[in-house]
């Protein structure tokens, strides 16, 4: 069976290539394959499947061929992943699945738009929508933060405490009413004069990861309103490199590198043994 592994900003995943639908991708297999020891080891995994046979999701929309089916690195489905659709995208380009100018892609979290401009691809994530404001807890100290909806959940938390030294080996704690299947966290400096932020990121299901670009947006719908402004430009510094938001008034545009670093086959009998 072959893989492909790649990576947007340091968030990577293992992409497996199944057009007609045929694999059993089972969250224990799912798991094992992200697992840094005893898998490949990624933060997630895409299945590049047509959406036409896809039997586990929401039903194909015309127009629409490839389905991103994304799989956190425990396994559980996830609605949405800014850097996997980036990395799905680059991958159907060098499938020659995709040429210039711009796809369509289905995803648990609503149709998406990507663009291949060189190394970097764009996709265009919909408008993030504004919740309640809520907190996140680390090591006993509250965060104040809201609720930003973008395809999947999110609590990000605008801050001038110094990001680089908190604590998320742990899930930081939230309100389980507000968040009952839990939530993404992000910690982000307010906008700066040069229209930047820092940004770290605990991911649900999967733990800190270097990047997360559903959270990059996030993240700065959040700092442009505690900045008083509902849209602009803003270039965020997450730990695996930068990556680039621009919130409209209809609309969020996600703008980043995203590469392939290897292709390979995973070997028949480690697949079987995981069923």
């Amino acid at each position: 069976m072959q893989f492909s592994k790649g990576h947007g900003t340091e968030n990577d995943f293992v992409l497996l290539p199944d057009p007609d639908g045929a694999l059993d991708l089972t969250s224990g297999r799912v798991a094992a394959l992200c697992d840094r020891r005893r898998g490949l080891g990624a933060d997630g995994v895409l299945r590049v499947v047509r959406w036409a046979a896809l039997t586990d999701g929401p039903a194909p929309e015309t127009g629409v061929e490839w389905f991103m089916d994304y799989r956190n690195a425990d396994g559980s489905l996830a609605e949405m992943c800014g850097n996997g659709v980036r990395v799905y995208a680059r991958y159907l380009a060098h499938r020659g699945w995709f040429g210039a100018g711009e796809l369509a892609l289905g995803t648990r979290g609503g149709v998406r738009t990507v663009r291949v401009d060189g190394a970097e691809i764009s996709v265009d994530m919909g408008p993030a929508a504004v919740g309640e404001a809520s907190t996140a807890s680390v090591d006993g100290e509250a965060f104040p933060g809201i609720a930003v909806d973008v395809g999947n959940p999110h609590l990000a938390c605008v801050t001038d405490t110094d990001i680089d030294h908190l604590d998320l080996t742990r899930p930081p704690g939230h309100d389980p009413a507000l968040f009952p299947h839990g939530v993404n966290v992000e910690f982000v400096s307010p906008v700066g004069d040069g229209a930047e932020v820092s940004m770290r990121v605990h991911e649900r299901g999967v733990g800190e990861t270097r990047s997360c670009g559903t959270g990059t947006v996030a993240a700065v719908v959040a700092a442009l309103r505690h900045a008083g402004r509902d849209t602009g430009t803003v270039g965020v510094h997450t730990p695996g490199g930068r990556l680039r938001v621009t919130v409209g008034h209809d609309t969020t545009v996600l703008h980043g590198p995203a590469v392939l670093v290897a292709h390979g086959e995973i070997a028949g009998d480690w697949w079987a043994a995981l069923a």
